[in-house]
């Protein structure tokens, strides 16, 4: 009998791959299931970028293999678009790595950093892959709690009473997913700070900034956070590339140089046409933000509606293209209340718990859903 690894003890199957099965499985028995549970983007890329990878395939070297640290345009466009959007200066030669989502780039910087039995302080509640790929490399996830009650930004306090001797890297993610806290420069400040202070790497997960929020920010605008900084970026929502599979990781040469290190050992370079057509979105000018989120407005006050009958709170000021909702009182297993709506209303929403135990009482809507289906969903309940 072939034995499988230890590792895989650590983790279980992620929650959308096995729930989305028993989604499909209503939907093949003819159930009307209108899914609100997953942030991939339904919108299309900008037509230019279409037009860049179908042009591109007719280029000489389009179907090699590519370099992995991916086409000098591409790192190029890259540093521009940080430049531009946040008057971040990065060396595109050495400062910047793009990735193939910035998913991968959780995995790679793991890798690159943390041996067996490091500590990583992880959001709660916070992304799952950042714990699920901490035990997988062998390291001690330490979970630290985003409270509403401080907006969903870490007490430094509470951080500073930790054992953080065998601390190595820490992650962050604002605009945060899954709470649409914005985060701001102060706090970065201070995550800088307290990263110098115990030689942590702080890892700034950064896909969401363009979405819903009108001051997109980096971590690597504060003053010396490329020395104990990295971020992750992605197209995936900016750009409505999410099956494109495109990301980037921005900080010190050194420190990209130890990713890049363990990505030219796992994988090869980005296919070629995906590069150019990443190329003109990067080049893609504030317009383009605007009309986007002109669409994400409309569904977002839907959703509020929806939120509205269902007796929950949310923050109206929150970012990107999730709300996120506490139960009325009363209700306070979201797992069994997502199930009860799966069931009873055909709605599938994402219970908070997945995200961690202070997602206990919340639940998630996404916003990657056209109007007249939340408008379906709001007729389900009025």
């Amino acid at each position: 009998m072939i034995v499988t690894a230890n590792r895989l003890n650590t983790v279980e199957e992620y929650y959308f791959s096995s729930k989305l099965r028993e989604v499909r499985e209503l939907i093949s028995h003819g159930k009307p299931i209108i899914n609100m549970g997953i942030g991939s983007p339904d919108l299309k890329p900008s037509k230019l970028v279409v037009e860049a990878i179908q042009n591109a395939m007719n280029d000489a070297v389009a179907h090699q293999y590519q370099s992995y640290q991916g086409l000098p345009e591409l790192r190029k466009g890259m540093a521009d678009f940080y430049k531009k959007f946040f008057n971040v200066d990065a060396d595109f030669n050495t400062e910047i790595l793009p990735l193939m989502g910035s998913k991968e780039g959780i995995m790679h910087i793991s890798l690159a950093f943390l041996n067996e039995g490091d500590g990583v302080l992880i959001p709660n509640p916070g992304y799952p892959t950042y714990s699920s790929v901490t035990n997988l490399v062998g390291a001690k996830p330490i979970f630290y709690d985003l409270k509403a009650e401080k907006n969903w930004e870490p007490n430094f306090e509470a951080l500073e009473n930790l054992d953080l001797s065998k601390v190595k890297l820490m992650w962050v993610n604002y605009p945060n997913m899954p709470t649409g806290a914005s985060g701001n420069l102060d706090l970065f400040k201070k995550l800088v700070a307290f990263a110098k202070k115990h030689q942590i790497l702080v890892v700034n997960d950064n896909p969401y900034s363009f979405v819903l929020n009108d001051n997109p920010i980096s971590i690597l605008q504060v003053d010396g956070a490329k020395e104990v900084a990295l971020e992750l970026n992605s197209l995936s929502k900016t750009f409505n590339m999410s099956g494109w599979r495109v990301g980037m990781v921005v900080g010190n040469s050194k420190l990209i140089d130890a990713v890049l290190k363990v990505k030219s050992n796992m994988d090869s370079g980005m296919f070629y046409g995906i590069q150019k057509g990443a190329i003109q979105a990067l080049k893609l000018d504030k317009s383009w933000f605007e009309e986007q989120n002109l669409i994400y407005k409309k569904r977002r006050d839907l959703a509020f509606k929806l939120a509205d009958l269902l007796k929950c709170s949310y923050d109206k000021n929150s970012v990107g293209m999730f709300v996120w909702a506490k139960l009325p009182s009363g209700i306070s297993d979201a797992e069994a209340y997502v199930n009860q709506l799966l069931y009873e209303k055909d709605l599938f929403i994402t219970p908070g718990t997945i995200f961690g135990t202070n997602g206990e009482g919340y639940i998630r809507f996404s916003l990657c859903i056209d109007e007249e289906k939340i408008k379906e969903v709001l007729k389900r309940f009025q």
